[in-house]
């Protein structure tokens, strides 16, 4: 194919029309942004839609404008490259060419003498916001969604002109954070006043009557009335910041993220390169990453993620949920208070907690009460909302104000008798058609439900912790739960904005069981006389979020102890019972203290004397991932890999670059040495075979 015919590229036109505006002599030549879509399918680049600008640029310098302003449609600037078409391109010199074509149809809007405007006037993403950074000045709508350079995230960099126009325009440190740190830290959206602040915007402008204030400040700014000031950009702590951001990759990443590490070369270019040099530079490093397993296990990770997780694999029809009304919340512990801000700002219906004494009620809605003050103070929440959640979350001792509720949710300890006898004695008081939700980690729902007149009604509804910021929801289907529950269930989990997986109910569901089975083995190198912290940094070259002994810390000993005795019972041949983790547990001792194997816990542990080397404990947890994931899928737990994969992004973190779990497991040949066959065709999430 012709790098300059993308295959089911969705063309974004640039619409050009004249604008006259008041004050000024001759017309204006606003060109839009449209692929003629609403926003849900947001403007992107690709070869036709380049195209398509340079011939709207062309026009409107013909017209010789008092200026030229590049805008989008409602809601939408652009959200960058057409990526769909990436794993099509078939040789080196094509991605080339893509990287040219954007560079030569931006660099005419920075080149031109007629002053060019970018207003901003909602999402800019990667290519869109780079084209912005072209424009001479740039206006940002207060209610823009989304702002970032997202590329790293990915596997690839900002390839049109943004490693070399933003550091130069606000700064080394704060283009490091947009085009190294915020990609990494799960794609980490700018606010537009953040925007602002920082000086990618000149003037940040309110959503109702963006384009007139935009037009009428971009009027003022060519008449001289209105002067926009910058401040020079210090280069001599340019060095500085880029050798403490290697040591941070290097720490975090050990490598495993190539693209982070093209990017900081090419920020170190941008410090005194001419900017032709630089560009050229981005031409290679895209084309160099283009064809690298990384980035396509980045572009698998990011459909999953944009596509799969908002149509869930054997979601029932959604015209069987039923609705709801009201909910109510068995316990007024953390999660149950997390729990119930979030069912109350997303529902916006009333949601009552439960607990077994006042003084724990009142503690439960003092937390609710607390967050909401808190979003207020920091601007998040204007004072109307935080009155109208004020009113809808309240508590009772008394279960019977649940009788009225559509969904109830229990959050009490993690003991399945305990669970049972909730559920008795709810089943009591709550309507026949009300949804009964558990949000247990490890525990069976059919169990849970088994003495119930009604265990067609029982669903688990696993959240991830903390509950406001994971956005997987793992809903699990008992055996005898019927489908207008798991409708309703889906539902809901859509209100809450959360990504709901479908799982089969079985022990510690997905997420869980993958981690425990993970950090089972690498406890397990432990027990045997592997050196904690030789053990806590095998698993570096992964580039995980979180070492494991640190992962540990945050679920809690005691809890991924209760886990694994629960997986143990059902597996007891793959997951083991660690008693130094139960010592650990019983010490309340932190593992770690400042990422440091905490000295004092080490020397509680009783280990055998068959230390592993880290090769062979990393090489070992990804056998048992590989292996556990193939008896999964073979047990049915989830539809495909896909949905194994879409946990681990979400509920657990991990990075697009490894794809979730499985394209990694078959880059490294864990998945066909363990099972026999990969989990994925040669070409998903990996080059097509040679």
């Amino acid at each position: 194919m012709s790098a300059l015919a993308a295959p089911n590229e969705v063309v974004t036109k640039a619409l050009l029309r004249q604008v006259n505006v008041p004050g000024l002599d001759r017309p204006a030549a606003l060109i839009t942004l449209d692929n003629g879509f609403d926003h849900t399918k947001p403007n992107t680049f690709g070869p036709a839609g380049l195209t398509s600008l340079d011939e709207a640029i062309t026009a409107a310098l013909a017209a010789n404008p008092a200026f030229i302003a590049v805008t989008g449609k409602p809601y939408i600037f652009c959200v960058g490259a057409d990526i769909v078409g990436l794993p099509a391109l078939e040789n080196r010199e094509q991605a080339l060419e893509i990287g040219r074509l954007g560079h030569r149809v931006f660099a005419r809007l920075k080149d031109s003498e007629i002053p060019t405007f970018a207003f901003v006037n909602g999402a800019a993403m990667g290519g869109g916001l780079e084209l912005a950074l072209h424009c001479h000045y740039r206006t940002l709508s207060g209610g823009a969604a989304a702002l970032a350079l997202p590329e790293v995230s990915l596997g690839l960099v900002p390839g049109w002109g943004g490693t070399q126009l933003l550091p130069n325009l606000i700064g080394i440190p704060a283009a490091t954070q947009v085009i190294i740190q915020n990609p990494l830290m799960q794609n980490k959206m700018l606010k537009p006043k953040q925007a602002a602040e920082m000086g990618i915007a000149d003037v940040l402008l309110e959503p109702a009557d963006f384009l007139e204030r935009s037009l009428e400040w971009a009027a003022g700014v060519v008449r001289g009335q209105v002067t926009v000031t910058r401040p020079e950009v210090d280069k001599d702590m340019w060095a500085g910041v880029l050798y403490f951001a290697r040591q941070t990759l290097d720490a975090r990443l050990h490598g495993a993220v190539p693209a982070a590490y093209r990017a900081l070369d090419l920020l170190e270019t941008a410090k005194d390169a001419d900017f032709a040099t630089g560009t050229a530079a981005e031409d290679e490093a895209l084309a160099d990453l283009v064809f690298s397993e990384e980035l396509r296990s980045g572009l698998y990770a990011f459909d999953l993620v944009q596509r799969r997780a908002k149509r869930p694999a054997g979601a029932p029809d959604k015209g069987l949920a039923r609705p709801v009304t009201k909910v109510g919340i068995v316990g007024a512990g953390l999660m149950a208070s997390q729990l119930a801000l979030l069912f109350a700002r997303r529902l916006q219906v009333p949601v009552v907690m439960t607990d077994l004494d006042q003084a724990r009620v009142d503690k439960g809605v003092a937390y609710v009460h607390q967050q909401i003050e808190k979003s207020v103070s920091k601007g998040r929440m204007d004072k109307g909302t935080a009155a109208k959640l004020y009113g809808l979350v309240s508590g009772s001792v008394d279960k019977s104000v649940f009788a009225d509720a559509d969904f109830v949710i229990e959050a009490v300890f993690e003991d399945l008798g305990v669970k049972k006898q909730v559920w008795a004695e709810l089943e009591k008081i709550v309507k026949p058609e009300a949804v009964l939700a558990t949000n247990t980690s490890s525990l069976s729902i059919s169990a849970m439900a088994e003495d119930l007149e009604h265990p067609e009604r029982v669903v688990g509804f696993h959240f991830f912790n903390p509950v406001a910021v994971l956005p997987l929801l793992e809903i699990v289907r008992g055996e005898r739960t019927d489908e207008a529950t798991l409708a309703t269930a889906f539902a809901v989990g859509k209100q809450l904005k959360k990504s709901s997986v479908l799982v089969k109910d079985a022990p510690a569901f997905v997420v869980n069981r993958l981690l425990t089975r993970f950090l089972g083995t690498v406890f397990a190198a432990v027990d045997a006389g592997t050196p904690l912290d030789v053990a806590n940094g095998a698993l570096d070259p992964l580039g995980l979020p979180m070492r494991p002994l640190a992962l540990l810390q945050l679920v809690g000993p005691a809890v991924a102890y209760h886990v694994g005795g629960t997986l143990h019972a059902a597996f007891p041949d793959r997951f083991g019972v660690s008693e130094n983790l139960k010592r650990i547990a019983d010490s309340g001792q932190p593992i770690v203290v400042d990422d440091e194997v905490n000295a004092e816990v080490a020397k509680l542990l009783v280990v055998g004397d068959q230390p592993l080397t880290a090769e062979q404990v990393r090489q070992n947890a990804l056998d048992a991932l590989a292996q556990e994931i193939r008896l999964m899928l073979d047990e049915g737990v989830v539809a495909e890999a896909q949905d194994i994969d879409l946990c681990m992004i979400l509920g657990a973190g991990w990075p697009f670059h490894l794809g979730g779990v499985t394209p990694y497991l078959d880059r490294t040949g864990s998945s066909e040495r363990v099972t026999g066959r990969r989990f994925l065709p040669r070409g998903v999430a990996s080059l097509p075979a040679a």
